[in-house]
């Protein structure tokens, strides 16, 4: 039956017409261009494309083959699909006449057998979901730019999605770039670091390429259509070659690179390496190329080419590639391949009716506009009026329609489209306002005007907004369902008003999206965006999410398709402890928006009742006031330093709560007041909205009297009080001002002008209670009440005398300013002063030798004097400066303002020859007096009142000159007169030397006392440009920091040697303070010079040391000094320069692995390290701490150094570090690339329960090496004792014990009648103590007296040889005396059953259940294990079938009947020997005291037998099976137990138990039996029920699953005849299963081809199968799949080796860079041996182009190895002559910029 449809606007106007109704209007004529046929092309070729004859030639033969079986003529095919018949996006139906049911024919009326049918031609058509297949391309308009994707606006209310890894190649790479660093530091940056806003922008005009249009499904809400689109340029261009690249053609372009003057492109056209480029003008005036990403896609016109063709230009500019007028249209093009989406054309117009129009292009081309596009629906106005047949018009290609042929295009004549607007109301509003904008998605409109009624399709609307109407889908036009609309009749007539609400709008239709229905209008929400932050919501809880820790989440339903989320701390005020209880799915709530995370499309929502009920919410920064208050929520509380709580209020705000303004009183912890989640009421302190910090309080401002407010108003800035010391916290003092309640803070830093050493113990000296005075006020905090103080020396001065600023009215430029440092940031310092006021000193006017400091060497707090240099009066802005003030003096000389003496004599000069201060000149020898002796420097005097410095640089010549290195100066004592030159004055302040010219206040004269410089005749200063590399200079330690030393070169150039290159010496370096202390003289060499920056590196080590280390200096056994950065359990990493490290491992640490401690080392401390080894590849360093290596230490080594595997032999006894505790055993450390693997079975030679409990990481073992593979690089261990240990003595064992023996064990088990015990020391010795053997006195009871695990000592009583039972007692009497011991009455007689055992019976059963259990060997020993889990049976080198006693094994374990009475003697012991079960009082034959048997036979225990042996009979699997109804090995079992008894019928029903009682979700649990139940068929069964149950099994499992299982039967029984059917049985369902899923498993036909060339040697029949593989398999596993077949040539005694060198030959043609296909054929060729052909191999690998390097030397290694083996030295040479070409041809590529 034929799909129903609506009738449209071409068959009729209003209403569903009348039957016998005539067509009213005559249909238009055909244009004769649509009949015309097209010109025939130059050569007379056909312009048909191969595709196209080859559908012709399909339609041909389906035609003729129709005719011969019906006799009829074959119907004409239109290409039409059945999905053609469903509506578009807009409702329209395609032209296309239903089929009518035949009639009978009748008398006289020959003309009912004619069809109302008239001929078919190209249908008016738009682009719907059910037309769009994956490979469509369509025009499209960014809508919306998500976070991880971008939505695109397409024809006919379509949106597509654009994943960010469908955008280009460039943009994938660095996304996944970005992925493999969050993978190892996930610190959530990668949000950041890709931005889509900054690749695409709303509106763009995009080509996009259709990936696929599949249905997205949730649970809660129905099926919704998803459009994945792609528009990466290899996918948008994919059908165009280089000669379909023509002029005014659109093509789809990604940025390769941006430059100066353009952007380099990527066309992704697959033939030849076009690219394109973009000058910068011709981007478009609203793009910034400086802004422009690599990797972002822009849609552009071609507007030319360059001389030889090969760079295309390009034009991103929309406003020149729209502007149709200029002839920017396709004209004229080579293929129809050029006719793509976003390229304009002109077109003849072939038909017009009322809802569209036809047209033809280049006479060939269909093209079709629909009601949309065509104008119709946005204009209103008649088509068939404004355009004419024959009429010549333009527009743009929107879709195309790849699966109807003959190739139709869909165009667009809408005036935005076609000159690629980005909207349509520009015309009408020049500023370029969005439509979503005039009027937003979701408004309510409360009269919308019907303009057009289209019946059957929807309603066109005027909605308010000039030049853009909305379309309303007759779906949407109410709530119930219409079957039509009529344009003059009807609620919805033409011109009617109704109320309606925007869902959309569609950029490319440039229509609104709009519903009349009741429901929507009244809907709160349509999208999350119209959810507003602090905005009181409803909703019902739609999911509750649970985690270990209970309920940690809710989903509320807000609306259709909106939901938000409730975090655990927002349920309610008061922490729930059962959530669950109060929340449940379908309740309704009312909540409270807290934000909205538009980018996640998240909400996030509270149910606490304080916020609800609050009327204030906080949720921008911007508008807020001082003083307000707000409810908050305390998300995280902070202890240590800067201790206080964060408060989340509304969307991105959020403050911080000092812990000093939670509470009026102390709080030292605010963890122990506060919680996560509280909400807390706040009072706003300060808020800076362009830093977004909110300062908040929880003081109660009433607290806060009218009277102290008056007496905080009358204190002002500069006032100098007093108070009392109330409290000392976090350093600060807090005082409580003299007179008034008030509170201040004086920081320990504003004690003292000194350093903050001395502040510090100022500040000690301080008690609580004590008085302080003259303080200084330094700023008012207004909101908090609180006042912050000063007693520096230098700021009360300056208050004292005035000089303080307190405003910016006060600062003056030029004037001198004290204050203190706020900050220090990299550009300068940020000095305060009263008031709030704040200048900065830039880093440029810092003292020349500040800059070269750590943070200019100044700290926060720290006093400072400067002079305003500037100041910006617009921005209330100060800069100072610390340079001196400088003016011209007469003579042109620069001077400071300070004038010297007017006279300028001297008194008392030393050298008693100088008489004025101006005979002190440049270079002048005198004398100087020494006042003072400092580390650094001599203080002396030239005269009175004039006074000089003399650097220690400038002292001595040479190294072998100073007496005390540690201490140069110490040699030099007061008044001592030394003969000087002047090298200049001394600038105090930045402690440099100036020229002599410059004078200033005090005369400081810059000395040298050289040798040297006296009988010179110049004066040589050492300045920074003098300095050169490699040089050694004398310098002297100036100041010692953290990683390195300042040094003097001279009194004006400074230099820093690093902590590692201070000696050679390392334990020097241990101690650097004391060692090279301030003033030390050191002989170093200078090996790095930065003059730009004023910065001289200098090394004291020796000059090869010396020299910068870099990667391939190093070798292994070099010992290095290294400094440790990081300490762990594992490892120490040690620095060895700023490039280079490496990790010290735990077997490195030392040759005593007993003493490896990483613990013992420090952060930053200095060691000695040898480089132990290299990897080249990756740069990695393995470093050694041995003293062994790195002292040459003769100590003995304790534990030797393992290089490699092969350093091991067997039976070594070493000793390692546990590196991993696994299920199966231990990894032990030997080296840093050697590990060693013990079993468990070889971790003791005594039982371990919970052997894990006794190993941890790093755990020191030693063993013995038992198993070295030199070329697998395996080492095996053991750690038993008896392994290791020479004198060992091995546990006790049976045949060890004696009657009378005392021994100490441990209590295994308690039962009622008695204990057993197993023997300590001994191969799991165990016996019984009855209770009647516990006491003297009254028997007591077991269980009462012992535990599990309890030690005791105990007696041998009796020993009973062969069954093997031990009696032992406990009384007390036992130990006093040994003469009861003989008492042999109450003795109990340990009796080993007898059980005979048939080697057949029990092979029988182990095929059964091999049989039965395919897949699951040892099933029924996990199985038991499972069962006893107090079962601590330890299986030493013991097979599947038992274990014994004394560790030596035992018979087969057999399922066999159960006994009729007695217990496990053992007690679980022995779970594997499956023993017939003993009586409790199981006394020997002879006897006589029955009654006593009688009582024991009455307190049988039969509940441990089952465990101990495993089910016996059918009621103990029956009784099994109750607790595990879902085990299939318990259902096998019992399976094989029946079949045991020749039960075959049994086995089946038990099997169908199974498959009826297992349950449903237990799908393996279920597939084991249906393979059992297949096995059971196929050996005991016929033909016909294996294939029932074969048909079964495969209508409830997977077939091809049960296929597969079925040949593995078949092949295990030697069945292969039925293994073949089996095969074309798999290999007809495998056909059905590709036909409905599409993909299978490649490893089932490799399996056959690999059976039938192997087993049944029919290699005719295995090749047979590749080529059905291939066609029915993914084309992604077409080539592994293939190089498998080529293998099995190989490898298979009836392959063809040339057959498979064949086709590794192909695959090498279509594959030449594929390094693993040469490698695989290369092992191949390699095993067959033949010389000549692994040579001519080897020399086509080393000749393919495009390969690394890295890889390249791997095939020239392997060459090489290989002619070592098995060549010659003719072979070997040739080798090392294409080895060298290689090189000398990569470096001469290299050298000519080529990428190698």
């Amino acid at each position: 039956m034929a799909p129903l449809k609506r009738k449209t606007a071409l068959e009729t106007d209003a209403g569903r017409p009348e039957k016998k109704q005539k067509q009213s209007k005559a249909v238009p004529p055909q244009s004769s261009v649509r009949q015309e046929e097209p010109s025939f092309p130059r050569g007379g070729a056909s312009i048909l494309t191969p595709l196209e004859q080859r559908q012709i030639q399909i339609q041909a033969k389906n035609d003729v083959l129709f005719e011969q079986e019906t006799g009829r003529k074959a119907p004409k095919n239109d290409f039409i699909d059945e999905e053609e018949d469903e509506t578009d996006a807009f409702g329209h139906t395609e032209m296309r006449p239903t089929k009518t049911k035949r009639k009978p024919k009748t008398k006289g009326n020959s003309s009912s057998m004619k069809p109302d049918v008239k001929e078919k031609g190209v249908r008016i058509e738009g682009l719907s979901y059910k037309r769009l297949a994956a490979g469509s391309m369509v025009l499209g308009q960014v809508s919306h730019i998500n976070r991880y994707d971008v939505a695109l606006s397409l024809p006919n209310n379509l949106t597509g999605y654009l994943p960010i890894t469908s955008v280009s190649d460039r943009l994938t790479a660095k996304v996944e770039r970005l992925a493999a660093d969050n993978d190892e530091d996930n610190d959530g940056t990668q949000d950041q670091d890709v931005d889509l806003s900054s690749y695409f922008f709303i509106g763009q005009y995009l080509r996009a390429y259709i990936v696929s249009t599949e249905r997205d499904s949730a649970a809660a809400t129905k099926a919704r259509r998803h459009i994945e689109l792609s528009i990466n340029p290899d996918q948008a261009n994919s059908s165009l070659k280089n000669t379909d690249l023509v002029t005014n053609s659109m093509v789809q372009a990604s940025v390769r690179s941006v430059e100066d003057h353009g952007l380099i492109m990527e066309l992704g056209v697959k033939e030849g390496a076009v690219r394109g480029f973009m000058s910068s003008k011709e981007i478009g005036k609203d793009i910034d190329i400086s802004r422009v990403k690599e990797g972002a896609v822009f849609l552009c016109l071609i507007i030319g080419f360059s001389s030889n063709g090969a760079v295309v230009k390009l034009s991103a500019d929309m406003a020149k590639a729209g502007n149709l007028k200029k002839g920017h249209f396709l004209a004229d093009a080579p293929t129809v391949d050029c006719f793509l989406p976003g390229t304009a054309v002109e077109f003849l117009v072939s038909e017009v009716t009322k809802s569209g129009i036809l047209g033809k292009a280049m006479g060939v081309l269909d093209l079709t506009a629909d009601l949309i596009h065509s104008g119709a629906a946005a204009s209103g106005k008649d088509l068939e009026t404004k355009y004419h047949v024959g009429d010549k018009i333009r527009g743009r290609i929107v879709c195309t329609f790849p699966d109807i042929e003959p190739m139709k295009l869909g165009v667009s004549v809408l005036e935005h489209v076609t000159s690629l607007r980005p909207n349509p109301g520009s015309t009408q509003h020049p500023d370029n306002t969005t439509p979503t904008k005039l009027l937003p998605v979701s408004t309510i409109v409360s009269e919308a005007r019907v303009a057009r009624v289209e019946p059957g399709v929807g309603l066109l609307v005027d909605v308010g907004v000039k030049g853009i109407r909305g379309f309303v889908h007759i779906s949407r036009v109410a709530d119930g369902k219409i079957e039509n609309l009529a344009t003059d009749i009807g609620p919805y007539k033409a011109g009617s008003v109704h109320k309606a609400r925007v869902i959309g709008y569609n950029y490319m239709d440039g229509l609104f999206i709009v519903s009349l229905e009741a429901k929507v209008i009244a809907q709160p929400f349509l999208s999350i965006d119209d959810v507003q932050i602090g905005q009181i919501v409803k909703g019902t809880i739609e999911k509750l999410l649970i985690k270990e820790s209970g309920v940690s989440g809710l989903i509320i339903n807000l609306a259709d398709g909106i939901t938000g989320l409730v975090p655990e701390v927002h349920f309610s005020d008061i922490h729930l402890q059962h959530p669950e209880k109060k929340f449940k799915e379908g309740v309704s709530v009312t909540a409270r928006v807290l934000s909205t995370l538009l980018a996640e499309r998240q909400l996030r929502l509270t149910l606490k009742k304080t916020l609800i009920n609050s009327d204030v919410v906080w949720k921008s920064y911007e508008g807020l006031q001082v003083g307000a208050e707000a409810l908050g929520t305390i998300i995280k509380l902070i202890s240590s330093g800067g201790a206080g709580a964060v408060i989340q209020f509304y969307g991105p705000v959020r403050g911080f709560l000092p812990v000093s303004e939670m509470s009026e009183s102390y709080i030292d912890d605010p963890k122990n007041h506060f919680r996560v989640g509280q909400v807390v009421k706040v009072r706003l302190l300060s808020v800076d909205p362009a830093e977004k910090r909110l300062l908040v309080s929880c003081k109660d401002p009433s607290v806060f009297g009218a009277e102290q407010q008056q007496q905080f108003q009358n204190l002002a800035v500069g006032f100098t009080i007093g108070g009392t010391v109330s409290e000392k916290v976090n350093d600060e003092i807090i005082l409580e001002l003299a007179g008034s309640k008030l509170k201040a803070i004086l920081p320990f830093e504003h004690l003292t002008d000194g350093s903050a050493q001395k502040s510090a113990s100022a500040a000690k000296k301080i008690r609580v209670g004590q008085e302080m005075k003259d303080l200084i006020i330094l700023s008012r905090a207004e909101g908090r009440q609180l006042l912050r103080l000063t007693s520096k020396p230098s700021l009360v001065k300056a208050a004292q005398s005035g000089k303080l600023l307190k405003t910016f009215e006060d600062v003056q430029e030029g004037a001198e300013v004290d204050g203190y440092i706020n900050n220090v940031t990299s550009i300068g310092v940020f000095v305060h002063f009263g008031g709030g006021i704040s200048g900065l000193l830039h880093k440029s006017q810092l003292p020349g030798e500040a800059a070269m400091l750590p943070d200019f060497g100044m700290r926060k707090d720290q006093s400072i004097s400067a002079r305003v240099l500037s100041m910006n009066h617009a921005h209330q802005r100060i800069s100072l400066t610390m340079k001196a003030k400088q003016t011209i003096t007469a003579e042109g000389t620069t001077a400071d303002d300070a004038s010297t003496p007017p006279d300028g004599s001297l008194t008392n000069p030393v050298d008693e020859i100088s008489t004025k201060i101006n005979d002190f000149s440049l270079g002048k020898l005198t004398k100087a007096r020494i006042n003072s002796v400092k580390e650094t420097q001599l203080n002396v005097q030239l005269a009175d009142g004039v006074q000089g410095r003399i650097d220690v640089s400038e002292i001595f010549d040479n190294l072998e000159d100073v007496k005390d290195r540690k201490h140069p100066l110490k040699m030099f004592h007061p008044k001592q007169i030394l003969p000087v030159r002047i090298l200049g004055k001394h600038d105090s302040k930045n402690h440099r030397f100036l020229p002599i010219t410059h004078r200033g206040k005090t005369q400081v004269f810059e000395l040298s006392a050289k040798p040297s410089n006296q009988i010179s005749a110049a004066v040589d200063i050492l300045t920074l440009d003098k300095v050169s590399i490699d040089m050694t200079y004398l310098v002297y330690v100036n100041n010692v920091a953290e990683d390195c030393v300042w040094v003097n070169l001279s009194p004006n150039v400074r230099g820093r040697i690093k902590v590692l290159d201070l000696s050679d010496d390392v334990s020097l370096l241990k101690d650097i303070g004391k060692n090279f202390p301030v003033g030390s003289a050191l002989k170093a060499r200078v090996i790095n010079l930065d003059v730009t920056n004023n910065r001289v590196d200098l090394s004291n080590r020796s000059s090869t040391s010396a020299k910068p280390l870099t990667f391939g200096d190093l070798s292994v056994g070099m010992v290095l000094p290294g400094k440790v950065t990081r300490v762990n359990e594992n490892h120490i990493m040690v620095q060895l320069n700023d490039t280079l490290s490496g990790p010290v491992n735990l077997v490195d640490l030392a040759d005593d692995y007993a003493t490896a401690n990483p613990t013992l080392y420090e952060k930053n401390q200095i060691i000695h390290v040898c480089i132990k080894s290299i990897d080249a590849p990756n740069k990695r360093v393995h470093l050694s701490t041995r003293p062994s290596k790195t002292l040459s230490s003769s100590l003995p080594v304790e534990d030797r150094e393992i290089r490699e595997v092969s350093d091991l032999q067997i039976n070594d006894v070493v000793r390692g570090f546990v590196k991993n505790v696994a299920d199966n055993g231990l990894f032990i450390a030997l080296a840093t690339n050697v590990t060693a693997f013990v079993r468990v079975s070889d971790l003791s030679d005594l039982f371990l329960k919970d052997w894990k409990a006794d190993y941890e990481i790093n755990h020191l073992v030693k063993g013995k090496v038992i198993q070295v593979d030199k070329d697998l690089n395996h080492v095996q261990m053991s750690l038993k004792k008896s392994h290791i240990d020479k004198d060992y003595k091995p546990p006790l064992t049976f045949d060890d014990m004696t009657v009378g023996q005392i021994v100490t064990g441990k209590v295994r088990k308690v039962e009622d009648f008695g204990v057993f015990i197993v023997v300590e020391n001994s191969a799991n010795v165990s016996g019984l103590c009855h209770k009647s053997q516990m006491a003297d006195r009254k028997t007591p009871d077991p269980k009462k007296l012992y535990d599990e695990g309890d030690l005791v000592k105990a007696k041998v009583l009796k020993i009973d040889r062969e069954p093997r039972r031990i009696s032992l007692g406990l009384k007390a009497s036992f130990f006093k005396s040994e003469n009861n011991a003989d008492d042999a009455e109450d003795e109990f007689i340990i009796e080993r059953p007898v059980i005979k055992h048939h080697s057949s019976d029990d092979s029988e059963v182990d095929k059964l259940k091999a049989m039965l259990a395919e897949n699951a060997d040892d099933a029924w020993e996990s199985l038991h294990e499972s069962q006893d889990a107090d079962s601590d049976t330890h299986l030493d080198d013991a097979d599947d079938a038992g274990v014994a006693i004394d560790g030596n094994p035992t018979k087969n374990n057999t399922l066999r009947g159960l006994n009729a009475g007695g217990f496990d003697w053992t007690g679980g012991l022995i779970n594997a020997n499956n023993e017939e079960p003993q009586s409790e009082i199981d006394t020997e034959a002879p006897q006589p005291k029955v009654k006593r048997r009688k009582k024991a036979e009455l307190q049988i225990d039969r509940t441990g037998d089952l465990d101990a042996h495993g089910p016996q009979s059918g009621a103990d699997f029956e009784r099994l099976l109750m607790g595990q109804p879902n085990s299939s090995v318990l259902w096998l079992s019992y399976m094989a137990f029946q079949l045991q008894l020749n039960e075959v019928d049994k086995a089946r029903e038990i099997a169908e138990r199974a498959l009826r009682t297992i349950h449903i979700r237990e799908q393996d649990e279920k597939l084991n039996i249906w393979v059992a139940l297949l096995n059971l068929e196929n050996t005991y069964g016929t033909a016909e029920g294996l294939e029932k149950v074969f048909k079964r099994a495969c209508q409830y499992c997977d077939s091809l699953d049960i296929h597969e299982r079925l040949i593995s039967i078949y092949i295990q029984s030697g069945n292969f005849e039925t293994y073949i059917a089996c095969i074309k049985k798999a290999d007809a369902l495998l056909t059905t299963t590709l036909s409905k899923h599409g993909s299978a498993s490649p490893a089932l036909w490799l399996n056959a081809a690999t059976f039938y060339l192997t087993t049944l040697k029919s290699a005719p029949n295995a090749r047979a199968l590749l080529p059905r593989a291939l066609q029915c398999l993914p084309p992604h596993t077409h080539l592994h799949l293939s190089s498998k077949f080529a293998q099995l040539e190989f490898t298979s005694p009836h392959g063809d080796p040339e057959r498979g060198r064949t086709m590794f030959e192909g695959l090498l043609n279509t594959f030449p860079k594929r390094l693993d296909l040469w490698n695989v054929l290369l092992d191949l060729e390699i095993k067959i041996g033949e010389r000549e052909r692994v040579r001519e191999l080897f020399g086509r690998v080393v000749k393919v182009k495009g390969v690394k390097n890295r890889k390249m030397r791997f095939w020239f290694k392997k060459w090489m190895e290989w002619e070592e083996k098995v060549g010659d030295q003719q072979g070997k040479d040739r080798v090392e002559k294409l080895a060298e070409e290689y090189v000398r041809r990569a470096a001469e590529e290299k050298g000519k910029g080529v990428e190698t």
